[in-house]
């Protein structure tokens, strides 16, 4: 069973032996894509390449959850169980896959045929429910579409054969020519501005452009160039973070796939500012789908003299691009763990004691951006800093990406000034009877109809990406305990703040849920939440309470009902004195 005629995520069709360490996560891929899973003969392999025990190379197969060291069938199905998908059918679309492919749920059917496996957010919100089928997209299921394509599968129709086009849904863009991103593209239209520029002046006019990362963290981006570029250490390194694994979030999708050439010119502007030849896209596995549409953009700027050596005719300009295939593990978002993952090791985050650009990857100073953000800087030089602000306001210039999905009648990707409020976004969307509203994904904020007045900006409800819309017909609950088993399950496990409180969250809710929870419990949570938010190593940790907290916070009488509920006597605490005296009293 070849990974050509299984279909198979066909990254890392790498040939001779393992080098270095920086090869393994291609070396597992390429195993697994061959045999289906990967073998203690591959482990071994590894291991004795690396002069590292079988252990050490085992325990990073375990830290992804699309690598296996079990066969997960021929036809491996693994569908999204997003917050957004469970609110538009996904049990539904579970059970008729059991159905008809006779797999059990994160299992296996009895032939070895199918596979059938829950996995987080795989960046189709806008088109939920959805799955991915040896990782090619399958989109807007229902019952009777999984019968018809599982019938197909069947009959020897390859996935990728009978996927489903995945469209960009741009619903909404500023006008008056004040789109930044999405507007018309053509190759070189960046690259071009830098006959007239110096790495100096591009840093520059990133700077005074405002620019910050739009990942969420929102450091300024002329700052974490120049501070690579003064680093005195080489090689330098660009790294572009294409694993936005945060649920409902899918901007970085639309440019991949609508836009590839605009990041690779702001990649290489980067690497001409900071000095550095090497760039890497680090792609997550779920949009394995789109790499060969990437690979084929970085081929064809090869061929015009935009990626390689003297490119558009500087001497001396040289940069070239790779594509790295991660494995499912959103923690891998988290820049040091995204490097760990990219040196073959787990993708654990690393100690804060220094910055990438300082002692990144290999040790050596790093830049990393995530798509967006090197798109932007790419316009930023094709347009000139001065046109870049007259977008947005003052003090969050510019344009910003927003995946918005949920309750509405419009999902898709919206191109909004930085300073739209809310309220705005939720007109243009079409929202049906928004109630809850979280902003930035789980990690985020949410708000409530009292605060859709408030605009998306970095000085009052800054925005990673996305926005998911509940109506008055959905559970907070149920929203609640769709993060915390997000959080929990993708919790690298490292440090116990976020390892104890997200299970000791798992708990409280489960009380909720079972009416037996006392308002003590709320105050438990809270103050758990407050611990990891002070003592978590990476942004995984220290956000995971966020949505538990805001919600208590702003829908304080959701919960007030739910204690309410709990009959009296559970709310009592135990009395030992008054246990004895009722034994007593039916025991004589």
């Amino acid at each position: 069973m070849t990974a050509k005629n299984n279909n198979r995520n066909t990254d890392a069709n790498r040939t001779g032996p393992l080098k270095d360490r920086t090869e393994l996560l291609d070396f597992l891929w390429a195993a697994q894509n061959e045999h289906g899973f990967v073998r203690p003969k591959d482990i071994a392999e590894a291991a004795d390449a690396l002069a590292v025990s079988e252990i050490e190379i085992e325990g990073v197969i375990s830290f992804y959850h699309f690598l296996s060291r079990r066969p997960r069938g021929r036809f491996t199905i693994y569908l999204n169980n997003s917050p957004v998908s469970e609110s538009k059918g996904f049990e539904r679309v579970s059970e008729a896959f059991q159905a008809a492919t006779g797999a059990p749920m994160n299992g296996v059917d009895p032939s070895g045929e199918f596979g059938l496996f829950e996995t987080a957010c795989i960046g189709l919100s806008d088109m939920e429910p959805a799955a991915l089928i040896n990782f090619q997209p399958f989109t807007n299921l229902n019952s009777l579409k999984v019968k018809a394509v599982v019938a197909k599968l069947k009959r020897g129709d390859a996935p990728a054969d009978i996927s489903d086009p995945v469209p960009d849904h741009v619903r909404w863009m500023p006008g008056d020519d004040k789109a930044i991103l999405l507007r018309d593209y053509a190759p070189a239209d960046a690259i071009a501005q830098l006959r007239d520029h110096t790495p100096g002046s591009v840093l520059e006019e990133i700077k005074r452009s405002g620019l910050r990362g739009m990942g969420g963290a929102f450091f300024p981006t002329g700052l974490k160039w120049e501070a690579c570029r003064n680093d005195p250490e080489s090689p330098k390194f660009i790294f572009c973070n294409a694993d936005e694994g945060e649920p409902g979030t899918f901007k970085d999708r639309v440019l991949l796939n609508s836009l590839p050439g605009l990041l690779l010119e702001g990649m290489a502007i980067a690497g001409f500012a900071v000095g550095s030849e090497v760039g890497t896209i680090y792609l997550r596995a779920e949009y394995t789908w789109l790499k060969d549409r990437l690979q084929d953009t970085i081929d064809h700027y090869r061929k015009m003299n935009l990626l390689g050596r003297d490119i558009y005719g500087i001497e001396g300009f040289h940069f070239d691009v790779r594509i790295q295939l991660g494995a499912g593990a959103y923690v891998c978002g988290e820049e040091t763990a995204m490097l760990n993952s990219i040196e073959g090791k787990r993708g654990e985050p690393r100690n804060k004691r220094f910055f990438p650009t300082e002692r990144g990857y290999l040790q050596k100073p790093t830049v990393i951006n995530n798509v967006e953000t090197f798109c932007t800087a790419a316009r930023i030089l094709q347009l000139g800093k001065d046109r870049y602000l007259l977008t947005g306001t003052q003090t969050s210039p510019g344009t910003k990406l927003i995946s918005v999905s949920g309750d509405c009648r419009l999902p898709g990707t919206y191109e909004i000034e930085w300073g739209t409020t809310v309220r705005e976004i939720l007109e243009r969307c079409e929202a049906d009877r928004p109630y809850f509203i979280q902003v930035s994904g789980p990690s985020g904020e949410c708000i409530s109809m009292d605060e859709a007045d408030r605009a998306i900006a970095f000085d009052d409800l800054p925005c990673g990406g996305s926005i998911m819309i509940f109506s008055h017909s959905r559970d907070i609950l149920d929203i609640l305990r769709n993060y915390n088993r997000f959080f929990k399950s993708e919790s690298c496990g490292l440090c116990t703040p976020c390892r104890a409180g997200n299970f000791i969250f798992e708990k409280k809710l489960e009380l909720f849920a079972s009416k037996l929870a006392r308002t003590s419990d709320v105050e438990d949570m809270r103050q758990w939440g407050e611990i990891m938010k002070l003592s978590c190593r990476c942004g995984l940790g220290k956000t995971a309470p966020n949505a538990m907290l805001d919600a208590q916070r702003k829908f304080p009488e959701y919960f007030e009902k739910l204690v309410n509920q709990n009959p009296e006597r559970l709310s009592k605490g135990f009395s030992l004195d008054e246990a004895v005296r009722e034994y007593d009293r039916f025991s004589s």
